[in-house]
Formats: C-alpha cells, sequence, structure tokens
C-alpha cells in the first residue's frame, strides 16, 4: 500500500502527539495536555479506578493521584492508526512500570498493561485527541490487587 505525503506526514503528527502524552504524565506537566486534547475531550481512566471527564477534571485527577507514585513511565508503541478525512481512529499499547510508596522507605514497582484507545482529530492547530479511553491488559505486582 503506497502513502501519500499528506497520510506519512499525519502518521507522524499523530505518533509525535501520542509521545508528547506520554511525556507530559511522565514529567507531571500536567498543563501541557492543554495542547494534547481538544477542548471539549472527554478522558476516560476508570479502566484502572481513575476519573472520566474533560481536561481540567482530568488534570486535577492527575494533581491528586500522581504523587502517590516517585516514577512511572508511559511506554508507548505499536499503534493502529485508521485515517478518514480528518478524524482518526488510533489504539495504542501502553506498558507502564509504575513505582509506589509503601511508607517507610519502602517502594514497590508494579507494571500496568493497556490500550489507549482514542478518537482523533485534525484542528488548525494539528491533530488533538478528542475521545481517550483506556482499555485494561493486564496488571503485575500492584499493591493490593496482584496480578490480573
Amino acid at each position: 500500500m503506497t502513502m501519500s505525503l499528506q497520510e506519512i506526514s499525519d502518521r507522524m503528527e499523530i505518533q509525535d502527539l501520542l509521545v508528547a502524552y506520554s511525556y507530559a504524565i511522565d514529567t507531571r506537566d500536567w498543563d501541557a495536555l492543554d495542547g494534547i486534547f481538544t477542548p471539549d475531550a472527554h478522558i476516560d481512566y476508570t479502566a484502572f479506578g481513575g476519573s472520566a471527564g474533560n481536561v481540567a477534571e482530568t488534570k486535577a485527577f492527575l494533581a491528586e493521584a500522581m504523587p502517590m507514585f516517585s516514577s512511572f513511565q508511559h511506554m508507548v508503541s505499536t499503534s493502529k492508526i485508521e485515517i478518514d478525512g480528518d478524524t482518526a481512529h488510533v489504539k495504542t499499547i501502553c506498558h507502564n512500570p509504575m513505582v509506589m510508596k509503601l511508607g517507610d522507605d519502602k517502594v514497590q514497582v508494579f507494571y500496568c498493561g493497556l490500550w489507549y484507545v482514542d478518537e482523533m482529530v485534525r484542528t488548525s492547530d494539528g491533530w488533538r485527541i478528542k475521545h481517550r479511553a483506556e482499555e485494561k491488559s493486564y496488571v503485575h505486582n500492584m499493591p493490593g490487587v496482584g496480578d490480573s
């Protein structure tokens, strides 16, 4: 299948957007999410017990929830990108090791495996995520949960 230059450009911009999201989360730069999501975006983190809501609600949730983790990395890959004009449906694997503070200088490293299921739209500022939902694949060694 031969791709047009526009499709190649769209795919590269979408990949860059996925990386920008990971870096924003991993560096705790919640305000960077304003340039990743559309103003009317819906973000659903409920698959792992998180929030569902708009960008402002998501930023507030992250600012409250993420300090319990001393570190984490969102490693994304293997994106399936289906572009139809100015919209795209994207499903991306994420492997997410996290370090949780347990107290008394103890930490526990655990892993979450998930897919990001995104609806993206082309805007005057480039591609943005309009709807994001997490789909749980697995957890390993999560405090209070173990493996699933």
